[in-house]
């Protein structure tokens, strides 16, 4: 199985399921799809779920000088 967005496998399995297969709570997913984050889930050959995150690196924040 290919990658697929969080929001298109909470869609698949629904919310609670879904969550429950990433080891998360259901309101820490609906908050990740709310907020927009960039996350794809894949299927692995054992049947479990894992979920990575896509950031641009280096960080889009403010640099600390010393």
């Amino acid at each position: 199985m290919h990658p697929i967005p969080l929001e298109e496998f909470a869609i698949e399995k629904g919310q609670t399921a879904a969550a429950q297969l990433l080891g998360m709570s259901q309101g820490a997913l609906s908050k990740a799809i709310r907020m927009k984050r960039h996350i794809v889930v894949e299927r692995h050959p054992d049947g479990s779920f894992s979920a990575t995150e896509m950031r641009p690196f280096p960080s889009q924040g403010k640099a600390v000088s010393k």
